[in-house]
């Protein structure tokens, strides 16, 4: 059972500058809350309480602002600052004191997820007792992202970082799931032409020993990755349609806490003081209400 989570919110985010010359990316806002809020919330649903935020040097405190330390929502949240990006499983080298020997989730900052089945989904994953399951969605170029192939048993025959020649439309998302051996095996590798470390070599570890399964987020599912200013703001107009449509909030991470019971009332309205008079507020106002019919 995985009971730890890191969420990668460092990189330069040069893709966005200027907005990220001042600002962490993952504090820029989709529709009316600040990114990292999505990933957090994903490994929230999953049941996961002991969460790690990696950040960049410099900007441990912008984060602290708005997510001091998990108490509000009943869960515990603690940083640490990354010196540079090196590569994504860097991350399990610089989470390793948090790791111990126990097993972790890893999702990116900049990814969003949404679907009717996640939440179930990511208490199935959390099961993981060895080995790795990475998180598999169709998309329409596949030459972008890093693919997976896959047998008849959900076991990842092949990875390919951006692919020139398509073998495969199933493209591996921000979101993963280890069991302890994860932190010795970044340690082993080599940085690539790009002088980071790969996740795709990562994962190629696990796919040798035939441990790399695949997991999906189905169809109506959504992953859409924030790296881009169009991607962005694509992500924050889903969101908002959603919303709006529904009148439920996506990643609101109180509501989410409240159900699991890790939180009650009196949380809920401290929250609500702390927000100020804004649509979040109202809304985490009419939520509790609700709870109190």
């Amino acid at each position: 059972m995985i009971k730890k989570g890191i969420i990668l919110a460092g990189g330069y985010g040069t893709r966005m500058s200027p907005l990220t010359k001042a600002v962490n990316k993952q504090l820029l806002p989709i529709h009316d809350k600040p990114l990292i809020y999505y990933p957090l919330s994903v490994l929230m649903l999953s049941g996961i309480r002991d969460i790690l935020i990696i950040v960049n040097k410099g900007q441990l405190n912008q984060f602290k602002k708005i997510l001091p330390n998990g108490k509000n929502l009943g869960i515990k949240i603690s940083y640490v600052e990354q010196e540079y990006p090196k590569g994504l499983p860097d991350a399990f080298r610089v989470g390793q004191n948090f790791i111990g020997n126990n097993s972790v989730a890893l999702i990116l900052g900049d990814n969003f997820f949404y679907g009717q089945s996640l939440t179930k989904k990511l208490k199935k994953c959390i099961k993981l007792k060895t080995g790795a399951t990475v998180i598999l969605h169709p998309v329409k170029n596949p030459s972008l992202y890093g693919v997976a192939s896959i047998n008849k048993k959900n076991k990842i025959t092949k990875i390919v970082e951006k692919p020139k020649k398509s073998f495969s439309d199933l493209a591996i998302t921000g979101l993963y799931f280890f069991d302890n051996k994860v932190v010795n095996y970044s340690k082993k590798l080599k940085p690539s032409k790009r002088k980071e470390v790969e996740i795709v070599d990562l994962l190629d570890k696990y796919k040798k020993s035939n441990k790399l399964k695949a997991e999906f987020l189905g169809r109506g599912g959504a992953w859409l990755d924030t790296g881009s200013i169009k991607d962005f703001y694509n992500t924050s107009a889903f969101v908002s349609a959603l919303e709006n449509r529904q009148g439920l909030k996506i990643a609101c991470l109180e509501e989410i806490a409240f159900n699991n019971n890790w939180i009650n009332k009196k949380n809920i309205f401290e929250s609500i003081k702390f927000y100020g008079n804004c649509d979040y507020s109202k809304y985490l106002s009419t939520f509790i209400k609700k709870k109190s019919k």
